[in-house]
């Protein structure tokens, strides 16, 4: 079962990449207000997760066009869904999509200091799929999303960081997609971090839980996401209730 998963895993990003790899292109610098609260919608240019008339503490959902939910409602994308079990286990906290279509792990570090308000007490970090995508230099990848997390800690002492982790699409050989997931695995072991093992995990290459283009999940594949996403926050979130 476990083979016959990860060939599917594999197919899947197999044509991710030949879909994407000819025409990628970074995403336009975000403007203020482009992340939206995925509690209520985005109403100023503040930094997301910032509202001081909402004192509950922030789960910001940095990445890419997985966490904004290119091609779904924002009511169906992943961090929404976040929103609606924290809300059913009656955990007072509040969840931030801070997503951005097209996005690497570059443009993840460059917009940090923005995203990160004073409430944000949970940050998860899904960024480097189009980093695999584009066969960007892996220790590159590395070396930013090491530099988030160095960021993220040293602007908001305390706060908890989770990490996604990605494949890269197999086209690109067998030695840069070990590398590639490599990044994540070690990152996470040497930050003492939290890890998502594969967020992807149950939706990459499964045709019904995905939108035509074969890349980005539907509002069903996102409800796995989320499942894949809460197995792991959730034990971070009631810690740091304590």
């Amino acid at each position: 079962m476990i083979l016959r998963r990860r060939r599917v895993v594999v197919a899947g990003l197999a044509a991710l990449g030949a879909a994407l790899a000819p025409g990628c292109r970074d995403a336009p610098e975000p403007t203020p207000g482009t992340p939206a609260d995925a509690s209520r919608p985005a109403s100023d240019s503040s930094p997301p997760g910032s509202d001081s008339a909402d004192a509950r503490p922030v789960v910001l959902f940095l990445g890419t066009s997985l966490t904004a939910g290119l091609g779904v409602d924002p009511a169906e994308a992943y961090p929404a869904l976040v929103q609606e079990r924290l809300d059913s286990a009656g955990l007072r906290w509040r969840a931030v999509n801070a997503g951005v279509s097209g996005e690497t792990s570059a443009g993840a570090l460059r917009r940090l200091a923005w995203v990160l308000g004073p409430n944000v007490r949970v940050l998860v970090v899904e960024t480097g799929a189009n980093d695999g995508l584009r066969g960007l230099e892996v220790d590159s990848t590395r070396a930013n999303i090491e530099a988030v997390i160095t960021g993220a800690r040293s602007q908001v002492p305390g706060v908890r960081v989770v990490l996604a982790g990605m494949e890269a699409p197999p086209n690109l050989g067998a030695d840069y997609t070990s590398r590639f997931r490599a990044i994540f695995r070690d990152v996470a072991r040497r930050e003492r971090l939290p890890l998502i093992p594969f967020i992807l995990d149950g939706v990459g290459g499964v045709d019904s839980l995905n939108q035509a283009d074969g890349i980005h999940p539907t509002a069903a594949g996102h409800e796995i996401v989320a499942a894949n996403v809460w197995r792991v926050l959730e034990p971070v979130l009631r810690s740091a209730n304590r």
